[in-house]
């Protein structure tokens, strides 16, 4: 199943969503939704999170802009696997539900296969990821430079 495009996921529709899936009653609010507790991090998965870097948006190849654009767009995807979940099993990434981040292709030029360059999102607007080597480091995109 694909993830719908990343406008269904900001706004009051995010808003929304927060308040469905993590539960709790009362007026919807920007504020409200982004103050909802975070699901609970184990004690393995603490380190995992320090191993997130970061990188510059203008800093990413620029294949992985034309994959940015895609998942904006809503596809057409070059893969078939491109916006399934990802499931996390590196535990890298912080630790969310399953559904929570999802998985796309970042072309590899001269490559015969998908390659090991990927952008893995999150349900947070501009939560997206880039790995160049296949799930065994990530960077959070800074999208502001």
């Amino acid at each position: 199943m694909r993830f719908p495009p990343r406008a269904a996921r900001s706004g009051a529709a995010a808003a929304l969503l927060s308040v469905l899936l993590l539960g709790g009653g009362g007026a919807l609010s920007a504020p409200a939704a982004q103050a909802a507790p975070a699901l609970p991090v184990t004690a393995s998965a603490a380190p995992s999170v320090l191993a997130v870097g970061d990188i510059c948006s203008s800093d990413l190849p620029s294949e992985a802009h034309d994959t940015l654009d895609l998942i904006e767009q809503g596809g057409p995807f070059p893969f078939e696997q491109d916006g399934t979940v990802f499931q996390n099993r590196e535990g890298i990434l912080p630790g969310q539900e399953t559904g929570y981040y999802h998985e796309y292709t970042v072309i590899t030029p001269g490559s015969p296969t998908r390659g090991a360059r990927r952008i893995v999102t999150g349900e947070e607007y501009q939560e997206d990821y880039y790995t160049a080597d296949h799930y065994a480091s990530f960077d959070l995109v800074d999208h502001s430079c």
